[in-house]
């Protein structure tokens, strides 16, 4: 399997399968805010130092207040990634249901952890007997979402944990169910993709206050950077500006559908951030997109399917070329 189909922003593979094609490459595989948050670095005191406890809980007091959730609840972590990985050595359960098909994180840390797995369909999800289920809330890649007192529901009449990952839910926050404190409810959620600061590596569990106790003693005192911690205490209080992304991305995302359809692609469905869609030629099209240097995301288990991220201003012009000589 080709390590594009597996997981987006593989520019290094994406280099090395399509020498020749021209730089700089638009990465459009994953389903990161092109528009980031203008948020300063660190102090250079700062960075010289490690970061102080009461830094890194000043951060989680911010995010809390986002999220709807009292600071006791909430534990920041180096990425959304870095917390499902955490979680799967922590929690001690034999089996595990995921709303599928989804991002295969979930399944591969699960999968180490010696857990087996199911793969259900969201709807599914209640019937399932395993001791753990699954949900991301909207979905990755095709946005699926379940609505805020379905899930509250599912959690509420089984004994067994119930993760949701809301890495994507600031594009629809009345999914959210962070606020909701249910013991066995565990949320997960990341900053840097509606914030477009990915490579800050920072993410948050929500959980029950023993739980967050037990996975910070396990996580060790400096979990996140000074730059992450100066971009979320400056990023998570502005809600103007998130009100306003949110504006420019359901227009961006408009904009995109209407592209992709003038070139042949079917809307399967996505969030603001991304769009998943379907041509019959799609492994033909992928191929021919990145032969002029357009990065999207193909998919091993659906060969049909491509996703496709919001492209920066200034790839916009480039995108429609694209497009159009892959259709032709």
């Amino acid at each position: 399997m080709t390590p594009l189909a597996i997981h987006g922003g593989r520019l290094a593979a994406a280099r090395a399968a399509f020498p020749d094609a021209p730089s700089p490459w638009l990465d459009l595989s994953t389903g990161v805010n092109p528009r980031p948050y203008p948020a300063q670095r660190a102090s250079r005191a700062a960075r010289a130092r490690l970061p102080d406890l009461a830094e890194t809980r000043a951060l989680e007091v911010a995010a809390a207040h986002a999220f709807g959730c009292a600071p006791e609840r909430v534990l920041a972590t180096p990425g959304a990634e870095a917390a499902i990985r955490l979680l799967a050595s922590t929690l001690e359960v034999r089996s595990a249901a995921i709303a599928g098909p989804t991002y295969s994180g979930h399944a591969e840390a699960w999968v180490a952890a010696g857990v087996a797995i199911e793969m259900v369909e969201r709807v599914r999800l209640g019937e399932t007997a395993a001791g753990m289920l699954v949900l991301v809330n909207p979905n990755n890649p095709d946005g699926a979402s379940t609505p805020r007192a379905e899930v509250a529901d599912l959690a509420g009449r089984r004994g067994g944990w119930l993760i949701v990952d809301e890495s994507f839910v600031e594009t629809a926050p009345d999914l959210s169910v962070a606020g909701m404190e249910m013991e066995r409810l565990v949320v997960l959620r990341s900053f840097g993709k509606f914030y477009g600061l990915a490579g800050l590596r920072l993410g948050f569990v929500v959980g029950d206050p023993a739980l967050i106790d037990r996975l910070r003693s396990r996580q060790g005192e400096w979990p996140v950077s000074a730059d992450a911690i100066a971009a979320g205490l400056a990023a998570y209080p502005d809600t103007a500006w998130a009100a306003r992304t949110r504006t420019r991305l359901t227009r961006d995302a408009g904009r995109l559908d209407r592209l992709l359809a003038e070139t042949g692609f079917e809307l399967v469905g996505g969030t603001t951030l991304f769009r998943l869609v379907r041509a019959p030629d799609a492994s033909r099209r992928f191929e021919r997109l990145a032969r002029t240097g357009v990065l999207v995301r193909p998919f091993a288990y659906a060969a049909d399917w491509i996703r496709f991220g919001l492209p920066p201003a200034w790839g916009w012009r480039r995108l429609e070329t694209a497009l159009m000589e892959s259709a032709a």
